[in-house]
């Protein structure tokens, strides 16, 4: 992946640090640094995930902003197949799939419930733009195809992976597509009058946002357990979102 890949870590507030460590480990991701209060994850050396514990947090409520998904993207559809392959032996809890159409991706949630996309893209030459805007939608996974050209499954993530997108439940669709635009972002795809997809130098997405929390959801309170921020690595300093989520530069 190319160096200039635009998003880095995650970072999470979490209720129950020792099991949301114990899950990832699990999952894929390799624990670069940890203690009592915090935890980051990645795949070799590069960070895609912190988990910050939350001490007296509350769950999150509904119609509140906050994190849809976070995505983490392989390097390659034979190693999706492998990490399918691994998921369907270990129980990991797959909670649905999809073919859309520029990428193959299947759909995790942790034990707090935060979602997880693990996904491998489909070469841009073969990504569709009926009417100007590109075609994603949403069919079913070959999963008897994955499976047959996956490479052999492995504990962790390789070296190649990273932060692919955050999809991100919002109040207002257009408040935020202008916040986002303003970074520099592109919109690529509509779905509906519900969901949109924005990108920096022509990628599908490296954000989605929606309403599925319902239109007018309330800003992250930063005392529920979700999504704190990502990092963007095109930022010279901090920006806040119109749904209250940090935007960081890098470390």
């Amino acid at each position: 992946m190319s160096a200039d890949w635009p998003l880095g870590a995650v970072e999470l507030k979490v209720l129950d640090l020792e099991r949301e460590v114990a899950f990832y480990e699990k999952f894929g991701l390799m624990q670069i640094s940890g203690d009592s209060e915090r935890a980051v994850f990645g795949a070799g050396a590069t960070p895609l995930l912190r988990l910050t514990a939350l001490p007296g947090g509350h769950e999150r409520p509904p119609h509140t902003a906050g994190l849809y998904h976070f995505a983490i993207l392989l390097p390659s559809e034979q190693e999706l197949g492998g990490f399918l392959q691994r998921a369907l032996e270990e129980r990991l809890p797959l909670t649905g799939t999809a073919d859309h159409f520029v990428s193959q991706a299947l759909y995790f949630d942790d034990p707090e419930g935060n979602g997880i996309e693990v996904y491998a893209d489909r070469p841009r030459s073969e990504w569709q733009y009926p009417n100007g805007k590109l075609n994603i939608g949403t069919d079913h996974l070959d999963f008897e195809r994955l499976l047959r050209i996956a490479n052999p499954p492995v504990r962790k993530f390789s070296g190649d992976t990273v932060q692919g997108h955050v999809h991100l439940n919002v109040g207002d669709l257009d408040v935020s597509q202008a916040f986002y635009e303003s970074l520099g972002m592109e919109l690529m795809a509509e779905a509906g009058h519900v969901m949109r997809f924005l990108s920096w130098d022509g990628y599908h997405h490296h954000l989605g946002i929606n309403l599925l929390a319902g239109r007018g959801a309330a800003p992250v309170d930063p005392d529920v357990r979700g999504l704190r921020s990502f990092e963007v690595r095109r930022l010279d300093g901090p920006h806040t979102d119109p749904n209250g989520i940090l935007l960081l530069p890098p470390n």
